[in-house]
């Protein structure tokens, strides 16, 4: 499910280079796209986890989580 696009312009995390992946929102030093980030989390994917497949320590995760407003927009699990 995508999520909405969040504006980055103001996050200090995020850098925004029409050299780097054609200008798409990225984490700055890496080439992790911002709301892939937002994305793995509201589809479900912990902190944990998301910073273990991308490299990307937890502390940064949760910035942009908070940045981004994604802790409000988490799915959760729904009783089988």
């Amino acid at each position: 499910m995508p999520v909405r696009s969040t504006d980055w312009s103001k996050c200090p995390l995020v850098e925004s280079d029409p050299y780097k992946l054609g200008g798409v929102p990225i984490l700055k030093g890496t080439r992790m796209q911002a709301d892939s980030i937002v994305e793995n989390y509201v589809n479900g994917s912990p902190i944990e986890e998301i910073s273990y497949n991308f490299e990307i320590p937890e502390e940064t995760i949760r910035l942009v989580l908070e940045y981004a407003g994604a802790k409000q927009k988490r799915k959760t699990a729904v009783p089988a």
